[in-house]
């Protein structure tokens, strides 16, 4: 009896895995077979990039300094606002520097008027020094008071235009034109000495930025073999740096190319790293001094690699793999090993050839094993334009 309950079981079990099998046939017959988007696997000499975390600061960031002390009479622009060059934007209290330069003032008249008492003292005397009538000591003197109230006049006079300096100080106007920061002070405040507050704000012209990097002694020997190889083969000058991109906090690149425009002399002791400056049209004003972007430079150009865009990557755990469209349109999964990374692009080193079709950009869709209807799809690569072309 067991034998036989076994033998029904069995056979019911078959039937079950035999109708599962005709229905999982069934579905897949009828259902459509999906477009999916891939591209061509290509050879090609790709260029390799670095990427270098910067900080962004003004073509020029001039500090607005309190050159006088006083208390802080006015403020005459608003925070974060283009001013022109010249434009007053803090007023110090002028009344002592005022009366200073009244003091001056009177002085300068008091030395004009000793200056014509000795002039008119000389007028006088030379007539009678040349009839003997006075003594050579008497018109000797007259000379010398004469002499003497120049030179009081000369210092009065000095003394008078640096007080009215000073004075002129009280009204501090902007260098240049840029933008203008957050005040370090605000009315009522002492300013002009310390503790208090010397430097009142920053006005950066940004028309044109600045971006600060740093890159390793290893970096920068292996880019300057680079260029002495380039002077070498090419003809190229090792003094024409390289362009260069910007790749802002968003992940966006800046829409204007820049250039390297100064090398440090040397490599900072304490970091071992070397002080690099690029700088960047910013014609719509898009960036300010203090952001953080990372700089791409180009730093070696790889001759025949297998490259794909990155897009097409799965990355797990540190492992990485695409989908491959077989001859018969099915989908396989194959683990690849990435050479390096440049810009939108991937240098594979093994795992695919020239000429293979992978899927890109539809991943979450196929799997492993699926039949597939490939569509080459144009991909547009701002690292290596001619992508579709090869």
């Amino acid at each position: 009896m067991k034998m036989i309950l076994l033998k029904k079981i069995s056979f019911v079990s078959l039937m079950v895995l035999a109708i599962v099998s005709c229905n999982n046939e069934q579905e897949q017959k009828q259902m459509p077979v999906q477009k999916i988007p891939v591209v061509k696997v290509i050879q090609h000499d790709v260029p390799i990039f670095s990427e270098y975390v910067g900080q962004i600061y003004g073509h020029k960031d001039i500090p607005i300094r309190a050159r006088v002390e006083g208390f802080l009479e006015s403020i005459e622009f608003q925070e974060g606002s283009k001013v022109e060059e010249g434009k007053l934007l803090y007023t110090i209290d002028p009344q002592s520097l005022a009366a200073a330069s009244n003091a001056q003032k009177s002085q300068v008249t008091a030395a004009q008027t000793q200056l014509s008492k000795a002039r008119a003292d000389l007028d006088r005397i030379k007539p009678l020094a040349a009839t003997n009538a006075v003594s050579k000591s008497d018109l000797d003197a007259a000379q010398a008071a004469y002499d003497n109230a120049i030179a009081n006049l000369n210092a009065a006079k000095a003394n008078l235009k640096s007080s009215n300096i000073d004075l002129s100080y009280t009204q501090v106007k902007s260098p240049i034109t840029g933008v203008i920061g957050k005040t370090m002070a605000r009315v009522g405040e002492f300013v002009g000495k310390d503790p208090n507050p010397v430097i009142l704000n920053t006005v950066s012209k940004t028309d044109t930025i600045i971006v600060k990097f740093s890159i390793t002694e290893s970096q920068y020997i292996k880019i300057s073999r680079r260029f002495i190889e380039r002077e070498k083969t090419e003809g190229v000058s090792k003094d024409s740096l390289p362009s260069v991109q910007l790749k802002l906090a968003d992940a966006s690149i800046f829409n204007h190319e820049g250039h390297i425009d100064f090398v440090d002399r040397s490599i900072d002791e304490n970091t071992g790293s070397i002080l690099v400056q690029a700088s960047f049209p910013n014609p719509d004003d898009l960036l300010r001094p203090g952001l953080y972007a990372k700089v791409t430079v180009q730093t070696d150009m790889a001759k025949n690699a297998i490259i794909i865009p990155q897009r097409c990557v799965i990355e797990l755990q540190g492992q990485y793999t695409v989908f491959v469209v077989n001859d018969s349109n099915k989908v396989v999964s194959r683990p690849i090993t990435i050479a390096y990374k440049s810009g939108d692009l991937a240098a594979i080193s093994e795992g695919l050839k020239e000429g293979e079709r992978i899927v890109i950009d539809a991943l979450q869709k196929v799997q492993s094993g699926m039949l597939i209807d490939p569509k080459d799809t144009t991909f547009t690569s701002k690292v290596f334009p001619e992508y579709n072309k090869q």
